[in-house]
């Protein structure tokens, strides 16, 4: 089943500047939800050197035709110079779920 949904995942420095960007994306409609997981541990190359940070994770469910917008919203607010935005395609879902997701998002008329 072809759905319009996405999951936006990006990184934060903490769980702070993640509710901080998802209650933001949120009440501008960007996304329907912004989960946040606490603790992870990223190892990565940046600048020459090899970096262990610990971060949070944000799951963020919005729709394709959010994307641009999401991604804007989120290189302008977010704390890293270079913030991960990977964009992953959802192909099912609940349909109650992807029809609320959907309606979230929507611009108010």
């Amino acid at each position: 089943m072809s759905t319009e949904a996405v999951i936006v995942l990006v990184t934060t420095s903490g769980e702070e500047e993640a509710v901080r960007i998802g209650s933001l994306l949120v009440e501008e409609r960007l996304a329907a939800c912004c989960s946040m997981v606490r603790g992870v541990r990223s190892i990565y190359r940046w600048e020459g050197k090899v970096c262990d940070e610990t971060e949070c994770l944000m799951l963020i469910k919005t729709t394709r035709g959010r994307v641009s917008s999401l991604k804007d919203r989120v290189a302008a607010v977010h704390s890293y110079d270079v913030p991960e935005v990977l964009v992953l395609d959802v192909s099912g879902g609940l349909p109650p779920y992807l029809a609320w997701l959907e309606k979230s998002v929507q611009a108010i008329a």
